[in-house]
């Protein structure tokens, strides 16, 4: 892994404004910013020479562009440009695989709440081995004073999570709060109608246990608000309606073996889909 961030440019207005969310987290990384362009080749090899010379005229032009616009608003950052030629989807999985962080943009449904999310994000985003973030185009109800939302499962182990929120959070100066979302056991029954006190007793188990899990981190990051809830509900539900008013929603993928492409789960689906803000999903190990 390189110390990078890296971000896929097409010139659309969502990679535009992905670019310059990258740019952002590039000089609060003091890292360089990679702006790296996919030429998507076809495997045949028929393609006309005049054709292909005007794509990688195009794409030189775009990279160059991008380049001096970033080294402007952003003086001392450094910024490299890359151009690759295949299948966008390997391609930026690749790059990812050697970056801190890689950055997407993703297209909005204009005045309907909710991603489109291409084949390509999706396929990055299910197999990076690395944390990949998703910014939709300018204009998307993002709060900028806003919080990181987390979203935390404490039944399993999530350390790569936590330490990507908390590093976050310490170079944006924002407050961070954990999510964990839970339902009374079927078993419950009626008991759970008949005494509300039973789901308020297990509420609080398990924002104890929230507590624990984060207590180190804390420690570690003295300096970071932190705010532990436990909530009843769908945990997709429950991160969307919080990614209403975050500056960032982070939520974790768990490696899976799928027969057919790469796997998220329904939980980060539904988040990179219906999150008016940035998105970043972290593999955890």
């Amino acid at each position: 892994m390189t110390a990078l961030v890296t971000v896929g440019s097409d010139g659309s207005k969502e990679s535009l404004a992905a670019v310059e969310w990258a740019a952002r987290a590039a000089v609060l990384r003091e890292v360089p910013l990679r702006l790296v362009h996919v030429e998507e080749w076809p495997n045949t090899p028929e393609v006309p020479l005049p054709y292909a010379r005007t794509m990688a005229e195009r794409a030189e032009g775009l990279l160059r562009d991008e380049a001096v616009r970033v080294r402007e608003d952003h003086p001392g950052l450094e910024v490299l440009a890359e151009r690759a030629r295949g299948r966008a989807a390997e391609e930026l999985t690749a790059a990812a695989n050697e970056s801190d962080l890689t950055v997407l943009g993703s297209r909005g449904l204009g005045g309907v709440r909710g991603f489109i999310v291409g084949s390509v994000s999706l396929a990055v985003v299910g197999s990076a081995r690395r944390p990949v973030v998703l910014v939709r185009a300018e204009g998307a109800s993002v709060a900028p004073e806003g919080g990181i939302v987390v979203g935390v499962d404490i039944y399993h182990p999530c350390e790569d999570l936590l330490a990507f929120s908390f590093n976050e959070a310490a170079r944006r100066g924002r407050p961070l709060r954990f999510l964990h979302s839970w339902t009374l056991p079927a078993s419950y029954g009626y008991a759970a109608v008949m005494d509300p006190g039973i789901g308020e007793e297990l509420g609080g188990h398990l924002l104890g246990g929230l507590d624990d899990l984060l207590e180190p981190w804390r420690k570690r990051y003295a300096g970071v608000e932190v705010t532990p809830t436990a909530v009843v509900g769908s945990p997709a539900y429950q991160l969307v309606e919080a990614s209403q008013t975050a500056q960032l929603v982070i939520v974790g993928r768990r490696s899976r073996k799928v027969p057919l492409g790469a796997h998220l789960g329904h939980v980060a689906h539904a988040v990179i889909h219906h999150s008016p803000a940035p998105v970043a999903v972290v593999p955890l190990t």
